[in-house]
């Protein structure tokens, strides 16, 4: 479901699960694959990315729905930890947003350094306000702390669908490529910040986004 290699520096953690959808086994999953990123002795990056045509569609609502329905808001927690977790990394990294971004999707891309999106394939969107879902309050706080102010305005009011070029334009990734370049790119931005302190790297997270990991946890 998980699979971490390293290029070098870099330790690409490739999410293999479909749509890749937030529920127990999956955040239980990812969490190991940071643990091992983080715990390294050499110095590294993280490159987070998916498979096929879906980077991560959010919540497994599906399951949340039916037989998890009991377990919701330990699912729901869980994916706001993982948020946190890569906000407030000491290590640097980089989304790699090989297709469709949506909801906690999005915001787990977010929650990286950086981010890199096809061109050819692929929607970031925050559908909340169509799901008739309102936002956990860190989550809000998540998209507001890493996007333009009008960016992140659209986004949350109005669901809007962001292509890779839109979506560059408006801040919202930091570069947009052909789908042949996006994971050297990815790996071309997390490489050099390998060596960067990581308790300074954590410090200064922290002082950055200290509101929001508060309330993330809560």
């Amino acid at each position: 479901m998980i699979e971490l290699r390293r290029e070098g520096s870099v330790a690409i953690v490739q999410m293999r699960s479909g749509e890749n959808r937030f529920n127990p086994t999956f955040i239980s999953e990812l969490m190991g694959a940071l643990d091992e990123a983080e715990h390294a002795d050499e110095p590294t990056a993280l490159v987070l990315t998916g498979e096929g045509r879906f980077f991560s569609n959010g919540l497994d609502l599906a399951w949340m729905s039916g037989e998890g329905r009991e377990r919701a808001g330990e699912v729901l927690s869980g994916m706001l930890g993982i948020f946190a977790r890569i906000l407030g990394s000491p290590i640097p990294s980089v989304a790699a947003l090989n297709g469709h971004a949506f909801a906690g999707g999005a915001m787990l891309a977010l929650a990286c350094d950086f981010r890199v999106m096809r061109t050819d394939r692929g929607f970031f969107c925050i559908p909340e306000i169509d799901l008739g879902l309102p936002l956990h309050p860190g989550m809000s706080a998540l998209i507001q702390a890493r996007l333009p102010k009008l960016a992140a305005h659209e986004a949350i009011v109005t669901g809007r669908r962001y292509g890779g070029d839109e979506a560059a334009a408006r801040g919202i990734v930091d570069y947009a490529t052909a789908e042949i370049d996006l994971l050297p790119k990815a790996i071309a931005l997390a490489a050099p910040l390998a060596g960067k302190n990581r308790v300074v790297m954590q410090t200064h997270k922290r002082l950055l986004y200290g509101d929001v990991l508060k309330l993330l946890a809560g």
